[in-house]
């Protein structure tokens, strides 16, 4: 009974102390993104790689960064890769966006031997802007003529690797080259001549990533570095693709309930966001499932002008 008491109460206590650093993050980084935050608008190209197309992620408040996706991992933690252990892993996803465009997304991972080698994927993005009217300058009482109707484009297409170093440590990166063409433009030189330019523009860039499972409980901690490449530019502005630096935390808290819940689970998962074009965020995602077959997912994204609370099921 001595021995019982003695090891609850330790229980009790290293329980604790996971509750208050867990909260003490929070609040460090929930904070910091409100009074540390720049003021940085603008400052990256290809922003169709920083948008999510996957149902799961989009409901969560895309706090994904320590989560198992499957071969979408690709897109957001490819360390959440790892621990695939069947053969193939194939998955599509579609999303409606604003202003009528679509972003398709398409991945497959290949782990044999059940992932004694590794895992690995490939990935594919492509988004269709929709039509648009071209214009040009033009002496008249407009200013302007109009030229061709356009259908501007991107394409991203990757491959990635990801290993379990150990039964906690897990690591993974992904490699890709986007691409991105918006029309053609009509310049011109003389009274009589024009010339006419492609507006092409295409980057290699890296993704990379950890996540590393405490052993206490379900606690997972890890870390992601997406979209990380050399400056490209249209014609003479250059740019950078949007960098994105993320720190996440997530746990099954019913954990915490005596008692066996083996056909329910209660996930709460919490990321801090860097990105390079504007000021710090924090997402949180919370995803109940029952006897592994329904989920209701929610989350909130904060310090977001345009984006709030999501939901799914």
């Amino acid at each position: 009974m001595v021995l019982l008491v003695h090891q609850r109460g330790k229980y009790m206590l290293a329980r604790k102390k996971v509750l208050r650093v867990v909260m003490a993050i929070l609040a460090i980084v929930i904070t910091g993104s409100n009074v540390y935050g720049q003021a940085k608008l603008a400052q990256t190209g290809f922003q169709f790689l920083s948008v999510g197309s996957d149902a799961r992620a989009g409901a969560m408040g895309d706090a994904m960064t320590t989560l198992d996706m499957g071969s979408s991992s690709l897109f957001f933690n490819p360390a959440g890769m790892a621990r695939i252990t069947h053969l193939l892993d194939a998955r599509f996803n579609q999303n409606q966006w604003i202003a009528d465009i679509t972003h398709n997304s398409f991945s497959l991972s290949f782990s044999p031997s059940r992932g004694k080698y590794g895992v690995f994927g490939v990935s594919l993005m492509s988004v269709n802007y929709g039509q648009i009217q071209g214009t040009m300058v033009w002496q008249n009482e407009q200013g302007y003529i109009d030229t061709e109707i356009f259908t501007p484009t991107a394409l991203a297409l990757g491959v990635g690797y990801a290993k379990a170093l150990s039964d906690k440590f897990s690591v993974g990166g992904h490699i890709k080259s986007a691409y991105q063409s918006l029309g053609k433009s009509v310049i011109p030189e003389t009274d009589t001549t024009n010339t006419i330019v492609k507006n092409l523009a295409s980057a290699v860039a890296f993704d990379f990533g950890t996540i590393f499972l405490t052993g206490f409980k379900s606690l997972a901690f890890g870390m992601s570095v997406r979209n990380f490449s050399q400056e490209i530019k249209f014609e003479s502005e250059g740019f950078q693709l949007p960098l994105t630096f993320r720190i996440g935390i997530s746990m099954d808290i019913l954990d915490f309930l005596q008692g066996e819940h083996a056909f329910q689970s209660l996930l709460l998962s919490i990321d801090a966001v860097h990105p390079r074009s504007y000021p710090e965020y924090v997402n949180v995602g919370m995803e109940y499932i029952l006897m592994g077959t329904f989920a209701v997912r929610s989350g909130y994204l904060f310090n977001r002008d345009e984006q709030g609370f999501t939901a799914g099921v």
